[in-house]
């Protein structure tokens, strides 16, 4: 009942004075806005980089296999000599893979490049299209399916047939309310049979996935996405994620014999999955959630210092209050507790202010940035108990002054 009785009080100072509890409770709302908003963005991210980043860029169960590794952070010069030594990767790298793998697998080389795209039917050149050159498996690899037409087999990839697939939105800008499967659309100045429109990908960090052509690696493409036979990457899917392990020794065994490696000299390739390329982003996560709510501490601190001289304001306006309550009977303890709920429902307050804020700041992050945002629960908890805490602390210095005052000395005060 004290409990209950100290809440009441205190949502009634704070309807009473409204203006002064606004500025107790200012730092303790940034402070948890703040870490609301940023956590969100932060578990957003997370969500965003486990399911569609890993999902689009390297696929379900994949091995990729590159010359050098795809996300590297500030390398040496040294290092950066030792990647250029490397040789590079073939067509008849894929050939050696899919012919000597034995765990089962789809194999697939893709080369990516940025160019141009004109349809002679209507004359339009859009620009910046991904342009890529594949294997016929490369669809099934990446799970693409098709919108309208069809995609290229293996036996056009193995001819070089100048056939493309084009994105949702390169289809759409180059034809418009045309067909534009059997059309005849130009890359590089070579033409190309459209015989195919991949379905809408939508957008990965802001940016189009559906903007984009693929042809087949041996067809004039090559000229554009690689130079002088060059291969980008080598993808290997594996049934199973229980295969990924066996299908990785095996594709390294296999590129160690093809680059003349002895036993003692490192692999002059890179073998990256999801989990790989995932963990640069983990630890920057990680970093993340331990440095931001150390700097929302800060502002907690400052909430807490703030709520500490209200409060102590508050006891010495109450004085006269406090000795009256003493004087018909109250404890120490009921003053100790009246004062600490007070101070607590002031914080609690301020949390969950700055929760409310905070979630409206993320949702409208993601709505107008690509940046994505999720609501954690948990941190909701974390950012209440932080506030409440700070509450606390800093009330319990004003609440041992109010309890220790000798009620004859305070029923004098004017």
């Amino acid at each position: 009942m004290q409990i209950r009785e100290g809440i009441r009080l205190a949502f009634a100072q704070i309807r009473a004075q409204k203006l002064k509890s606004f500025f107790a409770v200012v730092g303790v709302i940034i402070g948890v806005m703040f870490l609301i908003t940023v956590v969100s963005v932060i578990e957003g991210m997370n969500r965003y980089m486990e399911e569609d980043f890993a999902r689009r860029i390297h696929g379900l169960n994949t091995l990729t296999l590159r010359r050098t590794p795809s996300v590297v952070v500030n390398p040496s010069e040294e290092v950066r000599r030792q990647w250029r030594r490397r040789p590079r990767l073939t067509l008849e790298d894929a050939d050696a893979i899919r012919s000597r793998l034995t765990t089962p697998a789809l194999v697939a080389v893709q080369s990516d490049a940025g160019g141009r795209v004109k349809a002679d039917d209507t004359g339009i050149e859009i620009e910046n299209v991904w342009i890529t050159a594949a294997d016929a498996d490369y669809f099934r690899i990446r799970e693409y399916t098709v919108d309208r037409g069809r995609l290229f087999g293996a036996p056009e990839a193995r001819a070089g047939a100048n056939v493309v697939v084009l994105g949702y939105d390169a289809a759409e800008k180059l034809f418009g309310t045309l067909d534009p499967i059997g059309r005849t659309v130009r890359i590089g100045g070579f033409p190309y049979q459209v015989i195919g429109v991949l379905s809408k990908q939508g957008t990965l960090f802001g940016f189009s996935l559906d903007n984009r052509a693929i042809a087949p690696a041996r067809s004039q493409i090559s000229r554009i996405a690689m130079p002088r036979g060059y291969v980008s990457e080598i993808l290997i899917r594996v049934p199973d994620a229980d295969l990924m392990r066996q299908a990785e020794l095996e594709v390294e065994a296999i590129m160690r014999v093809r680059h003349r490696l002895r036993p003692t000299e490192p692999n002059s390739f890179e073998i990256e999955t999801a989990e790989d390329s995932l963990s640069f982003w983990t630890r920057i996560s990680r970093i993340l959630l331990i440095a931001f709510p150390g700097l929302v501490a800060i502002a907690l601190v400052v909430g807490g210092i703030v709520i500490m001289n209200i409060m102590l304001v508050s006891v010495a306006e109450r004085t006269r209050e406090i000795g009256v309550r003493k004087a018909i009977g109250a404890r120490r303890r009921d003053i100790l507790i009246q004062v600490l709920v007070e101070s607590a429902v002031l914080s609690g307050t301020g949390a969950a202010i700055g929760i409310a804020i905070g979630n409206v700041l993320a949702q409208i992050v993601a709505a107008i940035s690509p940046l994505p945002a999720a609501i954690a629960p948990q941190w909701m908890l974390v950012a209440v108990l932080m506030g409440a805490g700070v509450g606390i602390i800093a009330g319990i210095y004003p609440a041992a002054r109010a309890a220790r005052l000798d009620p004859v000395v305070a029923l004098r005060q004017e």
